[in-house]
């Protein structure tokens, strides 16, 4: 006796959901796994801005970025984001468990609800979604987190993170960041500009890197005081083996 049509209509539906979702859990697994050894091409939240330029008009806009490999950069860039932005990054599996719950513990203080996204997950937001504070952008936020821990090495994850990350409006990663403001190469900065890229990563189009308000110099020299407290350049060199 064969099933009644309406429960056979519902098992087909299931069955190609369930053929939709291996599709793409492989496609986004294997899209990491290329990113892994290729450098990315651009970031979803640089197309984001681009596309933003474009509906409003912006003719002036310019969108600069360059991959720069690991080698080539100064040692003192990665240290910065580092010591301004995650300091566990080393230690942690691409969420700092510490951070999100002081985080929501100010939340029920009645404080405003701050951000606790580690390199790892601020990564996976430049690199595959777009800016918001919505439950499913933050979701999957999560999901490319453990896909690129699970695929990447620190020192990947670095390296495509300061390549993509925002410094300015329409300046994206450190080799267009440091020749726009520093006029130099990626291999010459020294750890006071390092420490100044670093310190507009919470807001690079409010706060300049080439007109530094007294907030932005204050956030510099407090990292370039945490850059010497972790030890140097070597504090990364000490990630425990993957």
């Amino acid at each position: 006796m064969s099933p009644p049509p309406r429960r056979s209509r519902w098992r087909k539906l299931l069955r190609w959901l369930g053929i939709l979702a291996l599709a793409w859990l492989g496609s986004t697994w294997l899209a990491v796994l290329i990113l892994r050894f290729v450098p990315p091409l651009t970031s979803a939240v640089m197309v984001e801005r681009q596309l933003g330029a474009w509906l409003h008009g912006e003719k002036d806009f310019r969108l600069r970025q360059h991959w720069v490999p690991w080698k080539r950069v100064s040692r003192w860039v990665p240290l910065a984001m580092v010591a301004g932005e995650d300091q566990k990054f080393p230690y942690h599996h691409g969420f700092d468990l510490d951070s999100i719950h002081d985080a929501l513990d100010a939340a029920d203080e009645g404080k405003r609800l701050r951000g606790a996204s580690t390199i790892s997950q601020q990564t996976a937001k430049n690199l595959f979604l777009w800016n918001g504070r919505s439950f499913v952008r933050k979701g999957l936020e999560a999901y490319f987190t453990v896909l690129i821990e699970l695929t990447w090495p620190k020192q990947r994850i670095l390296e495509v993170y300061m390549n993509i990350a925002e410094l300015g409006d329409g300046v994206y990663g450190v080799g267009a960041a440091s020749e726009a403001y520093f006029h130099t190469a990626p291999a010459n900065l020294g750890p006071a500009q390092a420490a100044r890229l670093a310190a507009v990563l919470p807001s690079p189009r409010r706060l300049h890197v080439d007109r530094p308000s007294a907030y932005v110099q204050h956030r510099t020299a407090w990292i370039e005081q945490q850059m010497q407290q972790l030890g140097g350049p070597g504090y990364l060199d000490a990630t425990p083996p993957r």
